[in-house]
């Protein structure tokens, strides 16, 4: 048997397309930004970030890209160049020998730290001022319901 199609209808159409054409554009404001201020792309930014929210500063290399959303091949390219940088540096995992632990260096927090009133005030300034208190309310609990249903089971 074949399904169905469930086309979406106009309402849907359009809602699926702004939301995939303000995502895409509030996304590519913040990396130019972030690129422009800090000299990094924001998904370098978000290693940093992650890295600096961690116990000691320091994730497994896994637990990084799970937490960035990022492949393992496409985060241990990004944490080469962030260890180039100075931002961060790798070791060895003392109970896995295949593992690799990323530490965020004192140069990597202070860069971040550099980084983060922008970027701050870029997501402040390109999101939240262009909505009512209601309207963050409902982005807040539609993301909320979006992420469980994307990420349940």
């Amino acid at each position: 048997m074949v399904a169905m199609t469930r086309w979406l209808n106009p309402d849907e159409q359009r809602t699926w397309r702004a939301y995939l054409a303000a995502s895409r554009a509030l996304m590519e404001k913040l990396d130019r930004e972030l690129q422009r201020d800090a000299g990094m792309p924001h998904a370098y930014y978000e290693i940093l970030v992650r890295l600096s929210e961690a116990p000691d500063r320091r994730l497994r290399m896994s637990d990084l890209a799970d937490a960035t959303g990022s492949s393992r091949s496409r985060l241990s390219h990004a944490a080469a160049r962030l260890e180039a940088s100075g931002w961060i540096r790798r070791e060895d995992c003392p109970t896995d020998r295949r593992g690799q632990i990323a530490v965020l260096t004192d140069a990597g927090f202070a860069t971040l730290a550099a980084a983060a009133p922008g970027h701050v005030e870029g997501v402040r300034r390109h999101l939240f001022d262009a909505l009512s208190p209601a309207q963050v309310d409902q982005l807040h609990r539609i993301s909320e319901t979006m992420l469980d249903h994307l990420t349940e089971g």
